[in-house]
């Protein structure tokens, strides 16, 4: 008789699978965009900049899924190194809308082609339908997670 099972089935878990799938997407993604000097986070920073042109602090960190604090220093980096740029006074409360450089612009057009190849090659197993449904299904299991 085989003991009581406490937990999930890792093999059917979608919970498992989809974190086993973020964490090839990353890997693939820290791949291709290493040798541009990037990671991850700060791919995900410029990408939102050019998409949401004047995001705070706050809602890039949010939106690149870490604390405001290291947002705040990749922040500082990226505007020392010329890609970003932020008013030295916030023009409205405390807020300091940071956008692009045209540098940045186009350090981020190198990296998104990368990004891209690595989400087509994720892709690549699936017909058009099926990548229309797993849209959906992403989108209602956030809105499902977020609904609290």
């Amino acid at each position: 008789m085989a003991p009581d099972r406490v937990g999930v089935d890792l093999e059917t878990s979608h919970g498992y699978l989809l974190k086993e799938a973020s964490s090839a997407l990353r890997s693939a993604m820290e791949e291709v965009l290493a040798p541009l000097g990037m990671t991850v986070t700060r791919y995900s920073c410029l990408e939102l900049l050019a998409q949401r042109p004047g995001l705070s602090n706050s809602e890039l960190a949010r939106g690149a899924f870490v604390t405001r604090q290291s947002m705040n220093v990749l922040l500082r980096a990226l505007e020392a190194e010329g890609l970003v740029t932020r008013p030295a006074e916030a023009p409205v409360g405390k807020v300091l809308p940071t956008r692009l450089t045209p540098l940045g612009r186009r350090r981020l057009a190198r990296a998104s082609k990368a990004v891209r190849e690595v989400e087509v090659r994720m892709l690549s197993g699936l017909t058009n339908a099926e990548r229309t449904a797993a849209l959906d299904i992403l989108r209602s299991m956030v809105t499902a997670l977020r609904a609290d």
